[in-house]
């Protein structure tokens, strides 16, 4: 699902990225542990193009991102990725269901179409209850799921996590890292997740250790 070959990457004179490359299967959770400053979420954002190698190449199901043309490349972005970060970026004055909405509103879907579907992936976590709520009315965990459904909505390829469970309590985080596994059984995405919660890096099918900027 994902080839990354050779990548190098720096800020400045801070070499961040040396020669990292890698490959991640269709339908394999992979966790990425280290050290802060190890690399990790470069990487991360590197697999998810948020963010250009100076050198190196990635392919996602066959396709070469960075040979993409700007509005291509957010597109491709829209359709085929998902990402979950720690802190989990809802807009406030949106309820649950807005919220996930927008990548499937983005992509071009019908408001009617768009709102069914953030239904079904809200009722497949747990949210229904909350549909109408907006994110202050509820609590981090469900915050959370939110963005997961969010992540969701255009039936990613691959799930790009980034300490997604950082800011939750054990019990929410135990909770969303089954989530994850329940999910790829179900429907097949690959995940990549940036933790330092070693018992989800574990669970993982694989888990690749980073140290100044190099997998090790």
């Amino acid at each position: 699902m994902i080839h990354a070959s050779g990548i190098y990457k720096g800020y400045g004179k801070v070499q961040v990225l040396n020669n990292v490359s890698l490959d991640i299967q269709k339908s394999e959770i992979v966790s990425i542990v280290g050290a802060s400053g190890a690399g990790k979420t470069t990487l991360l954002q590197i697999l998810g193009t948020l963010d250009n190698p100076d050198k190196g190449t990635v392919t996602i199901d066959g396709v070469n991102p960075f040979q993409l043309k700007q509005r291509e490349l957010a597109r491709f972005r829209n359709l085929h990725l998902g990402f979950v970060f720690q802190f989990h970026n809802l807009l406030a004055e949106f309820t649950a269901n807005e919220n996930v909405c927008i990548p499937a509103l983005i992509a071009g879907v019908e408001k009617k179409e768009a709102e069914k579907k953030a239904a079904f992936w809200l009722e497949r976590l747990g949210l229904s209850h909350r549909a109408e709520h907006k994110p202050s009315e509820m609590s981090g965990g469900e915050q959370q799921r939110v963005a997961v459904a969010r992540a969701l909505m255009n039936n990613p390829k691959v799930v790009f996590a980034d300490e997604p469970s950082g800011n939750l309590d054990k019990a929410n985080a135990v909770a969303l890292h089954d989530l994850f596994f329940e999910l790829r059984n179900e429907f097949h995405h690959s995940f990549v997740i940036v933790t330092h919660n070693e018992e989800l890096a574990s669970q993982a099918d694989r888990k690749i250790v980073m140290s100044d900027g190099q997998i090790i």
